[in-house]
């Protein structure tokens, strides 16, 4: 029997709110995987993404299997994103008012393979360019190749960022603090960049 479809809706503003919980959980179920690592609770995750409901141009794009949030994705403008995320583009001498940052793009495992990554990529461009963006960018954390976390037969998502247009930035990354499963203290996790350009223009 096919699977129903997956539906996909841009939220903004005050609308956010209500699925605040739904997202703290899918942030941290699968941000616990590989390559994150990321061990989260729901207090500071609801926290972290209340600023999606409050920045005038962040937007979430949510994913529902019926009524149930299976999946997200987000964006906002550069300048209302992290300050490590801004200051590693000032640093290198771009205009962070050129860029809508892709934040987080969380799906659950038993929803991968049916089009909602690309889905997330389509809808968050099309924010961006209403936003008036010139480029899309987000950042990935890097890992050593040889880490002995990394789970047999993973396989990078580098070739699908590829194919939706997207290029690595060498040398462009931020770095970002969390605590890692089992850990007791946060600690630093080096992050680099990929963009694309929306207007059909070449990236600096």
């Amino acid at each position: 029997m096919a699977k129903d479809p997956l539906h996909f809706e841009t939220l903004r503003g005050p609308a956010v709110h209500p699925v605040l919980p739904a997202l703290a959980r899918l942030r941290i179920a699968v941000f616990r995987e590989w390559p994150y690592l990321y061990q989260g609770d729901e207090a500071h995750e609801a926290e972290y993404l209340r600023a999606y409901a409050e920045a005038p141009g962040a937007a979430v794009i949510l994913c529902r299997d019926g009524d149930t949030p299976v999946g997200a994705a987000t964006c906002e403008p550069m300048a209302e994103t992290h300050a490590e995320v801004r200051g590693s583009f000032t640093a290198a001498g771009l205009d962070p008012a050129q860029y809508c940052y892709f934040g987080e793009s969380v799906l659950l495992p038993g929803y991968r393979g049916q089009g909602a990554g690309v889905r997330f990529f389509e809808l968050r461009e099309a924010h961006a360019r209403l936003l008036g963006a010139r480029f899309a960018t987000f950042c990935a954390v890097q890992r050593a190749a040889d880490d002995p976390r990394r789970p047999a037969g993973y396989t990078p998502l580098d070739g699908f960022w590829r194919r939706r247009g997207y290029e690595s930035c060498p040398g462009l990354a931020c770095t970002l603090s969390w605590r890692e499963p089992g850990g007791t203290a946060d600690i630093p996790h080096r992050l680099g960049f990929w963009r694309k350009a929306l207007t059909g223009g070449e990236a600096p």
